[in-house]
């Protein structure tokens, strides 16, 4: 992302900055791609190694499903029954060597522990809920509509305000950017980006907390997740700088490209992943040519699954939508729209949709978790 700074730094690094007392600061450098790529520096009132006792590991490796039939698929997101536990409550649906896309409901805030992903960037859609997310880099407000983007390694809570609460999750095995194109040399955002600096939400409200005791982690990696008890509070940080700290970007925020015929889906891209990419699908104006289809044509997916999360609004290209259904087009087989959607867009002003896409380029896998959710009759749904 882009420089920022919150609490107290010294005015240059790697040097001595003392706390009241006179003993040193922790200095922390946090990097999520060895030193050779972004950063951010942190300084800690207690050394952040210092490890009381570790727990029994245990194993959140999803469950796939090989089913041997390639075809489209629907998925009833909001049939992933609430949990109390956040952890408990993420269900991995859709996954590969790249990706997971998971689907979560939790109904309580994480009090009793901190979790750190350490395997990968998260990208955590807000479909309903309003709360916080809490990190040692400040505290960031979250509602419906956000993405909110957390880097790999980073110690969080997340604390909302109802237990009426959902989520969709993509877990990234490479760090989730904004798409290249969209930036300049220096990493400006260009005047033709459909967001900019402006639109990105930085966290806020940094508050250390210098307390000691024994706090509990849930470490992931490797779809492993470890307890591990430490000595110090996680969010003793005084202040910080960098590159490297985790934000949040509404969907409605999300300026819409358009044209005098229809458009291919890049123009909805958000964000870059490795091997896949996230597009946000917003209420804009329909093409304005005399003889427009509005509708999208029917296109083959060779080299990509199609993954859409239907949040709310009209979709003009799908019949019998409802919020947090899944579509899975897979690379291989054509799609498009349904029956009598094209004749009927042509003319139409504008949509109301809003959705979140994940085109992936290597092929995804259904969980058990999926299969239990499944429309099995969707792939019929052009007759």
């Amino acid at each position: 992302m882009h420089y920022h700074s919150l609490g107290q730094i010294p005015h240059k690094r790697h040097i001595q900055f003392r706390q009241p007392d006179g003993s040193l600061y922790h200095e922390e450098l946090f990097s999520t791609e060895g030193f050779s790529n972004a950063y951010s520096i942190l300084y800690h009132c207690n050394a952040p190694t210092q490890i009381v006792q570790t727990g029994e590991p245990y194993s959140v490796a999803p469950k796939t499903v090989h089913d041997k039939q390639l075809k489209h698929r629907s998925l009833k997101g909001f049939r992933i029954e609430p949990e109390d536990d956040y952890l408990a409550a993420r269900k991995p649906v859709l996954v590969n060597d790249d990706c997971r896309i998971i689907l979560a409901a939790p109904r309580q805030s994480m009090t009793g522990y901190f979790f750190k992903n350490a395997d990968a960037d998260e990208m955590i859609f807000i479909h309903k809920g309003t709360g916080k997310l809490l990190t040692m880099y400040g505290e960031l407000p979250f509602e419906y509509g956000d993405y909110v983007v957390v880097p790999r390694g980073t110690t969080y809570q997340l604390h909302f305000d109802t237990p009426d609460n959902r989520l969709f999750i993509v877990e990234s095995f490479g760090p989730i950017v904004p798409p290249k194109r969209y930036r300049n040399a220096i990493g400006q955002f260009e005047e033709h980006a459909p967001f900019c600096e402006r639109d990105i939400r930085k966290p806020q409200n940094l508050a250390t907390h210098n307390e000691q005791g024994e706090f509990l982690f849930y470490i992931k990696k490797q779809d492993v997740i470890y307890p591990y008890y430490y000595l110090n509070h996680p969010f003793d940080v005084v202040g910080w700088d960098g590159y490297v700290y985790p934000y949040a970007f509404s969907i409605h925020q999300f300026e819409p490209i358009t044209g005098r015929v229809h458009l291919p889906p890049p123009i909805h891209q958000t964000f870059d992943g490795r091997n896949f990419v996230i597009c946000s699908f917003v209420p804009r104006l329909y093409d304005y040519h005399p003889q427009a289809i509005p509708a999208p044509y029917n296109h083959s997916n060779i080299d990509s699954d199609e993954v859409l999360y239907y949040v709310d609004g009209d979709f003009m290209s799908r019949k019998h939508v409802e919020p947090g259904m899944i579509t899975l087009h897979p690379g291989g087989i054509p799609h498009g729209p349904h029956p009598g959607t094209v004749e009927k867009s042509i003319g139409a002003k504008e949509t109301r949709e809003l959705a979140v896409m994940v085109d992936t380029f290597r092929p995804l896998l259904m969980t058990e978790y999926a299969a239990q959710i499944e429309d099995g009759d969707y792939f019929k749904s052009w007759l």
